[in-house]
């Protein structure tokens, strides 16, 4: 639990999640997703000590896609790989289990064996840096756009900008408004998107409030480069492309 929660920021991410939640509860998809999984819902206890972590004026919004089966999907936290919520973040409660689950993809929480790659390296990126999870969250905070996990019946991953543009729609319409009450909450001075598909849902979701121009006077849009192990760029060095890629955009982490 964090140690000094912010009140107010804390109860008002809480109705967003919630609200997130109830907005995305009776969308339907069609083949080839054959499950869905919304960690807001059977996860939401540890994603509520996640939401104690924000705080108000930070430096940065770092936006991710959706949950992995092996992270998010079993903590409720973005990128939350279990060995690193636990002991970085230091979060570890009870998870549910999905109503309908996929015998490829069991949810079993905090007792997951599988390590995701992508947590691994974006926490373990964060712990090294800051050192504590109070120095971190004091400058930043990490939200996935989409809260749904979308597998197919081969228990495949399937992301959301593959999904059609009838299902995708209304998905990205529940989205865009739990995110522009979180950038309003949160007043971040720059929202970055962690891949070029969070960035693009970033700049058409927050529209004319951003800008790549540091001298816009607006929040400032970035991106940086996902840590995915599909991505042969992530795996070469992703830690040292992510730190010249913030430099870049004048984000210090030294």
């Amino acid at each position: 639990m964090a140690d000094d929660v912010d009140t107010r920021v804390f109860k008002s991410l809480q109705r967003i999640s919630r609200d997130l939640v109830a907005d995305v509860e009776g969308l339907e998809f069609g083949e080839p997703v054959d499950v869905v999984y919304n960690p807001l819902d059977y996860a939401w206890r540890p994603h509520r000590e996640y939401l104690k972590l924000a705080r108000s004026g930070i430096d940065a919004l770092m936006l991710g896609m959706n949950p992995g089966p092996w992270g998010m999907a079993q903590t409720g936290v973005p990128f939350g790989e279990v060995a690193h919520v636990r002991d970085f973040l230091g979060i570890e409660e009870s998870v549910k289990r999905p109503e309908i689950e996929h015998p490829k993809r069991p949810v079993t929480g905090f007792k997951c064996t599988r390590s995701e790659v992508s947590g691994r390296r974006f926490w373990g990126w964060a712990r090294d840096t800051f050192k504590t999870r109070e120095a971190f969250f004091k400058r930043f905070f990490v939200w996935n756009d989409c809260p749904l996990a979308f597998m197919e019946a081969s228990g495949r991953n399937r992301t959301p900008d593959r999904l059609p543009a009838e299902e995708r729609a209304p998905l990205s319409a529940a989205c865009d408004r739990s995110l522009r009450r979180l950038v309003d909450l949160l007043e971040p001075r720059m929202v970055i998107g962690i891949g070029g598909h969070a960035t693009r849902r970033l700049a058409a979701c927050l529209g004319d409030a951003v800008s790549e121009d540091p001298d816009a006077g607006r929040i400032r849009l970035g991106t940086i480069l996902h840590p995915s192990p599909a991505s042969p760029a992530a795996n070469r060095d992703w830690v040292g492309t992510v730190e010249r890629q913030l430099k870049t955009l004048g984000v210090s982490t030294g």
